[in-house]
């Protein structure tokens, strides 16, 4: 029986200029059939028109009140822990507040910042009388691909010139790494059984939303050893063991630069030994690049560590976001790329993979979105706006650099119980300063000053106004909660 709400409908009178039921599927009455009418002249009363008769019976015909998706079926989900930071001090009213947990660039006076290029490249767009909204192709803008790789591995690599390089447009960082997660759950089948999913190894502490991309797609997903509590800097020997105790021909997802949120980098050497480890495991090789040119200003050198492993000959796939380089955080520009190994082959494989990223692209967000991408590729590909934009990254990353001395100065100054150089010998954005749960709790109650639980500060959050303060509050925070 059809709902009671199609019922009531249907009784409303139905408009002249269209029906549902065309002449060829509904014919008229034949002419030789009898008409009834009644002659009760209750009938018209009321109580017994065609609607109220409806309401009767759906009354009795009314669906109990109940969900196919009670709580023990879809529990309340907690709230983005960083949101809900944000939220918390966006929420707190006091004039000393600082706020360390946002992942975004903030001037001297703790404000955004439009990188002036970024400025330029709008005008450009404003000024274009041909500039329209319409779709882009599936893949993106060609023209931000093929300079977004270029980015990536180098302009003059083989690997470019050989066309073993598949680029898509994706929403940021994330999306490209939700679309490298899709691929390699659906294609890579490195044991011969389709039912046995390879692992993604993530570093420990990694970015949270690794976790949920990955878990989302179908890849289990376990940990190596990253960040050496000691030290407060990278655990190589942690690393290097899980690696060669991982099943072979695991996905290893490695921070390009700038890791998150520890901030601590392999060196050069470093990522020497775990690409031999990887080679020799048959590692596949799943690279996150959120920070290039913003960790140390240097773009060529940002990419020193994907570089290699493309030298060494390995086949690899590479997220990309242009959120915090550019400053386009809510425009979620981004690129995915994959590089195959050299081969005979190379070229029809990484055909194939486009073939089949576009296809995936297709049926999640059918077309990526449009103007992020023309600012990026405005300024990627005219060589002056290209200058300039690797002037207002060492703009940014060196006033990092500076809050990084300067905290580290004036804790050292205090004697806070340290030591505190990890704070200047770590990179990018993030700082793991070591401060534990119950020390940040105290710094928000006592001194409003926001981080999230782990002790990871966002080093853009300091300034020249409050880099004192907040060196003060450690300092008396680190003397009295243990």
């Amino acid at each position: 029986m059809a709902p009671a709400s199609t019922l009531l409908r249907a009784a409303a009178p139905a408009p002249h200029a269209h029906t549902s039921f065309p002449s060829h599927h509904t014919p008229t009455s034949s002419p030789n059939r009898t008409t009834i009418t009644n002659t009760n002249p209750s009938a018209n009363s009321t109580s017994s028109t065609p609607l109220h008769r409806i309401q009767t019976i759906a009354k009795h015909m009314a669906l109990p009140q109940t969900t196919s998706f009670p709580a023990e079926v879809v529990p309340q989900a907690p709230e983005d822990p960083l949101f809900g930071l944000a939220r918390a001090f966006k929420a707190d009213p006091s004039p000393q507040k600082v706020d360390l947990g946002i992942g975004a660039y903030r001037d001297e006076n703790a404000k955004p910042w439009v990188l002036p290029v970024v400025k330029k490249a709008d005008e450009i767009i404003r000024n274009d009388p041909e500039a329209n909204h319409e779709y882009l192709p599936i893949a993106g803008l060609a023209s931000l691909t093929s300079k977004a790789a270029e980015l990536v591995v180098g302009a003059s690599a083989p690997a470019i010139a050989e066309g073993r390089v598949a680029s898509i447009q994706t929403i940021s960082g994330t999306g490209a790494c939700h679309l490298g997660g899709l691929f390699l759950s659906r294609f890579y089948n490195p044991y011969g059984d389709a039912s046995k999913k390879p692992t993604v190894y993530l570093s420990n502490p990694t970015w949270a939303n690794h976790n949920q991309i990955f878990s989302n797609v179908g890849l289990p997903i376990a940990q190596y050893p990253y960040f050496d509590q000691k030290t407060k800097g990278l655990d190589i020997d942690g690393m290097k063991k899980a690696l060669s105790d991982a099943p072979e021909r695991s996905i290893i997802l490695l921070h390009a630069c700038a890791h998150n949120p520890t901030g601590v980098d392999p060196t050069l050497a470093q990522w020497r030994e775990i690409a031999e480890i990887m080679a020799a495991k048959g590692h596949f090789p799943f690279f996150d690049t959120a920070y290039q040119g913003f960790a140390s200003g240097d773009l060529d050198r940002d990419a020193s560590a994907i570089r290699l492993f493309v030298e060494l000959g390995f086949e690899l796939v590479v997220a990309q976001s242009f959120a915090k380089n550019f400053g386009l955080y809510g425009q979620r520009a981004g690129c995915f790329h994959f590089i195959s190994a050299p081969s005979p082959d190379a070229a029809s494989i990484t055909t194939r993979v486009a073939s089949q990223l576009t296809l995936l692209q297709r049926s999640e967000i059918s077309n990526p979105p449009i103007y992020g991408a023309k600012v990026a590729s405005i300024v990627l590909n005219d060589p002056a706006l290209f200058a300039e934009w690797k002037e207002n990254l060492r703009t940014m990353s060196g006033r990092i650099i500076d809050m990084r001395k300067a905290l580290r100065a004036k804790l050292e100054e205090l004697g806070t119980p340290g030591p505190w150089n990890h704070i200047t010998d770590q990179i990018g954005m993030f700082s793991f300063t070591g401060l534990n749960e119950k020390q940040v709790a105290k710094l928000r109650e006592e001194f409003h000053i926001y981080m999230t639980k782990n002790g990871r500060i966002s080093m853009a959050g300091l300034n020249k106004k409050n880099v004192d303060y907040v060196a003060r509050a450690v300092d008396k925070v680190v003397r009295e909660v243990q």
